[in-house]
């Protein structure tokens, strides 16, 4: 089983953390954390989606560029294939990025970067995943969803975040692989009661003593399906803002009708 947390791409998509002094102890994984993560993972994300994303990353210094993005997602069996093209601006044009993430805890995900200027598709090795997707402050492990089994989860406390109440949970991995690979040390994530959608993470990085802030600004209701339609992402060392990256989708459909045949590294390539 794996646990989905990416909602401003996937529908459910929203990244794991850790933030610092709240966490005086670290404890073994405990039920009543776990079964929270469950019904996050099992939470309905829908299925043959197409949207169209806004990633605008933001320096230090307030400089922004902005890069648009067409999304589409579908399941296929257990597992989900997810392929973006960027269609703006000219230096990243008919870039493309694949990921058929497994549903299977044993098995690697697999994602497949085309970069048109070297007409060639790059796999990305699960040794580089921690590294930043094109310039912003997520990284490939962030466009896959989490094992379940790879973490011990532990429920902190109840707060409310926004007006709404929200359980505070610790997810910590189990393995030195598992940090190398998401490189994140250590997670706090903040889900909602009523919903059980993640609004609110700290990603705590394994190298540089940098904090990664993640905060879901906006979350619709379409067809049934909560989505997180506006996001923000930061990263911070110590309290010197290093970079922001927004992320925002628009045009969000379901039930489209996605061939299987998109989600390959041939149609990837071809682009739109």
């Amino acid at each position: 089983m794996k646990i989905r947390l990416n909602s401003f791409i996937t529908g459910v998509f929203i990244l794991m953390a850790v933030l610092p002094p709240i966490v005086t102890q670290t404890l073994a994984d405990d039920p009543v954390g776990r079964a929270i993560m469950e019904k996050v993972d099992a939470r309905d994300d829908g299925d043959n989606q197409t949207s169209d994303m806004e990633m605008i990353l933001i320096d230090k210094r307030g400089k922004k560029r902005i890069r648009r993005i067409a999304s589409y997602r579908k399941d296929k069996g257990d597992d989900t294939m997810r392929l973006m093209f960027f269609i703006h601006p000219a230096d990243v044009k008919d870039t493309s990025f694949l990921t058929s993430d497994y549903d299977d805890p044993s098995k690697d995900d697999d994602q497949w970067l085309y970069l048109p200027a070297l007409r060639k598709s790059k796999r990305i090795a699960s040794t580089d995943k921690s590294g930043s997707f094109m310039g912003s402050d997520l990284n490939y492990s962030d466009m896959t969803d989490r094992n379940l089994p790879d973490y011990d989860f532990n429920l902190k406390k109840e707060m409310a975040v926004k007006g709404a109440k929200t359980w505070l949970i610790e997810s910590i991995p189990r393995t030195k692989k598992v940090i190398k690979e998401t490189g994140y040390k250590k997670s706090l994530i903040f889900v909602r009661q009523d919903n059980y959608v993640v609004i609110r993470a700290v990603h705590g990085e394994k190298d540089g003593g940098y904090l990664k802030y993640v905060d879901l600004k906006e979350l619709e209701l379409i067809d049934s399906v909560w989505v997180a339609t506006e996001t923000h992402v930061s990263r911070k060392k110590g309290k010197q803002l290093v970079h922001n990256t927004d992320l925002k989708l628009n045009n969000i459909k379901f039930n489209q009708n996605l061939d299987n045949e998109l989600f390959s590294v041939r149609r990837m390539e071809k682009g739109l």
